[in-house]
């Protein structure tokens, strides 16, 4: 590509930019420990942002200000840092490549335009590699891949562009290779010279190089063309023809916007190497949010809207990526705006829909913008607007929760939810003193609110408290957060919600009379029960004879057994699928009472209780696991010491096979680390209710 020079980065304070073509929203993704970070690092020192990289080893960099990051020496959330750069604004969006916090890197995927895909050179292509990428191509974001740390004693760039190739499919081609000091262009078979660091000088390539690099440039225009709505290209091409460096790149960019073909740049972090490359491969070939269509909107009452564009004088609809609180300025919501133009001081509209299920609740409200940010990591620089296309932050704005959509008060909007990975860890706390239950519940309000991953379940039936989680290391995370926020907590085992049933016939007489001068209380009954098929409910049935048991009394009789039927019997679990039959009774003309025969209700039940077998049901939940069939075997016979029964197994998408199971829900608390241990990462699964099947004699019952 084009010589790079110093004078290509532009430093200075936060700038707003007026045109949406002169924005880049590019998303770093891959594995773990990859280097994404350290990359985002290098690319802030190398355009001037920072005056030098800083260490995720030492807690140091820009992106990784959340202490729980800082302790783990990795990403734990998604983090934004802008850079300028050829007179474009480029808002690096560094996101988490550990599982657990895959909700993290949806949101910023769905804050940017593409993506650059970060793999190390030294550690090939694994199967938490493939998971992220499928993440990326599910949304259909186009990608670049950056192969990093070039310095490191196994690096092996060949190698690790032929995993991807085997990985990704043939569209992964490099556009740069190493060679001495640097990199040769392939494209414009220019030598980039960081002998000296960044930014490179340029020169002649060794003949050697150009000979050794031929086949990969062959590849590479051949793939370019490939792509190209210029028909003729090819056929130009083949017969000898020197196609024009222009030609390349422009259909370059279109090849990388359609997401079909995914070019590949070498980059050393430490050494510079590469960095000028990367800079000026998202200016000139990534997709401005002018190429990337913005999601559907609605009214928010679900009615039609005309779509939007990324217009700057379009209406306003922005976007809520991610939700934090600070503990000097408070919830800071980071938005993407995708029409109109978002400025200080004017009120807005925000709405948020869809969610209730993870505990947010369906929400209206008119606020104002008192100040718009530019984020860089945790420091917020003040900016006059923010145009479509651009990142904000946006403070102080109290109802905003992370997938809430900003719109005009007076043209409001709602754009629908991306997907939300589904929580699968239980997490039982517990307050260690009452000082701290207070402070607890404010924690997790503002947790929930700016983590659509986690899920708060206030367990009725258990007395507990129980947090979903992503995984082990988010549960860590939140924890960690619920901690700092001065709420002292601990752990405790998980319970599960059981139920009781009767599992043979049983009578029970209910007598409760007592006299303490004036009026007593007398009421007497006699109750049949008998067990119904799982899923039968409850039912009443009337059969007294002969008026023993008054007309306006037998209602109250059958609301005293409901309400012992849900307080449960001996073992306190609620009790289901019985048929209650009221046989015969006694009543005083003055004494009895709707009271007296509600509790006479409740006491013949518990009579009936003791006089029969009680059988513990549990619920057994039915699961959909998806995974490679290397691991079929293992999971299939692991399933088994569950005590769950194989329904079937069939072919999923990408080569994958799903297996569907029934498995008791007490065997699942641990299970999503279980299933990740066993399948090195690769296998998912999800889980809904299915019904209550009896436990089996013996088992502990919690």
């Amino acid at each position: 590509m084009a010589d790079k020079q110093a004078k290509n980065a532009d430093t200075g304070a936060a700038v707003a930019v007026d045109d949406p073509a002169k924005v880049r929203n590019v998303v770093l993704v891959g594995p773990a420990g990859s280097g994404k970070t350290t990359l985002a690092e290098a690319l802030l020192a190398a355009s001037g942002t920072v005056p030098r990289a800083g260490s995720v080893v030492d807690g140091t960099t820009v992106c990784d200000h959340d202490p729980a990051a800082v302790r783990q020496q990795r990403s734990v959330g998604l983090s934004v840092a802008p850079v300028l750069y050829q007179g474009h604004k480029i808002n690096l969006i560094d996101t988490p490549g550990y599982a657990d916090f895959v909700g993290e890197l949806r949101a910023g995927l769905r804050a940017a335009d593409a993506a650059l895909f970060v793999v190390s050179a030294s550690e090939g292509v694994d199967a938490a590699t493939v998971a992220v990428w499928e993440e990326c191509a599910a949304v259909g974001m186009p990608r670049a891949v950056v192969v990093s740390r070039l310095d490191h004693h196994r690096a092996d760039t060949m190698s690790e562009i032929a995993a991807c190739q085997a990985a990704f499919g043939a569209g992964v081609l490099p556009l740069y290779l190493p060679a001495g000091d640097g990199l040769v262009g392939l494209i414009t078979q220019r030598y980039f010279d960081y002998s000296g660091g960044h930014p490179p000088k340029t020169g002649e390539p060794d003949p050697a190089d150009l000979e050794r690099m031929a086949e990969a440039r062959n590849e590479l225009i051949e793939g370019i063309i490939a792509e190209s709505e210029d028909e003729s290209l090819m056929d130009r091409y083949l017969a000898g023809e020197e196609i024009a460096e222009a030609t390349l790149i422009a259909d370059l960019e279109t090849a990388v916007a359609r997401g079909s073909f995914h070019p590949v740049i070498p980059v050393c972090a430490t050494s510079g190497v590469g960095l000028a490359e990367v800079l000026d491969g998202i200016v000139r070939a990534f997709p401005s949010p002018l190429e990337h269509r913005p999601p559907t909107v609605t009214t928010p009452d679900g009615g039609e809207h005309a779509a939007i564009t990324a217009d700057p004088a379009g209406p306003l609809a922005a976007e809520v990526v991610r939700t934090a609180v600070d503990s000097y300025v408070g919830r800071v919501s980071l938005v993407r705006v995708f029409s109109g133009t978002l400025r200080p001081e004017r009120p807005v509209h925000v709405s948020g829909h869809g969610l209730a299920e993870r505990g947010h609740e369906d929400h209206d409200a008119d606020e104002r913008v008192a100040h718009l940010y530019s984020p860089l990591g945790s420091a917020l620089r003040e900016v006059p607007y923010c145009v479509a296309g651009d990142l904000c932050a946006l403070t102080k704005v109290g109802s905003a929760e992370t997938g809430d959509t900003v719109s005009s008060p007076d043209d409001p909007l709602l754009m629908e939810p991306w997907a939300m990975p589904e929580p699968l860890l239980p997490v039982a706390v517990v307050a260690k003193t009452r000082s701290d239950e207070d402070t607890l519940a404010r924690n997790l309000s503002r947790l929930v609110a700016g983590d659509p991953t986690l899920r708060l379940d206030r367990n009725a039936e258990t007395g507990q408290l129980v947090l979903w989680c992503m995984g082990e290391a988010h549960a860590d995370v939140v924890l960690s957060r619920l901690r700092a926020g001065g709420a002292d907590v601990d752990t405790e085992p998980v319970k599960i919600s059981l139920r009781s049933t009767f599992a043979k016939p049983a009578k029970g007489h209910g007598r409760h009379v007592k006299q303490s001068g004036g009026h007593g209380q007398f009421a007497v009954c006699d109750i049949e029960v008998e067990p119904l098929p799982r899923g039968g409910g409850f039912q009443f049935v009337d059969k007294v004879v002969g008026g023993s048991v008054p007309h306006q009394f037998i209602p109250s009789v059958e609301k005293g057994v409901r309400a012992q039927l849900q307080r449960g019997l001996a073992d306190g679990h609620p009790v289901v699928d019985v048929k209650v039959t009221l046989v015969d009774g006694k009543a005083h003309s003055v004494d009895s009472s709707d009271a007296a025969f509600q509790t006479a209700g409740a006491l013949a039940l518990r009579e009936a209780a003791a006089n029969g077998h009680i059988t513990m049901l549990e619920p057994l939940e039915e699961v959909a696991i998806r995974l490679p069939d290397e691991h079929l075997g293992t999971v299939l016979g692991d399933l088994s010491s569950r005590r769950g029964r194989v329904l079937g197994t069939e072919a999923g998408e990408g080569g994958r096979t799903v297996i569907r199971a029934e498995v008791p829900a007490t065997e699942l608390i641990r299970y999503l680390i279980d299933l990740r241990s066993m399948t090195s990462g690769t296998a998912t699964f999800t889980r809904r209710h299915a019904r209550f099947e009896p436990m089996p004699e013996g088992m502990a019952v919690h």
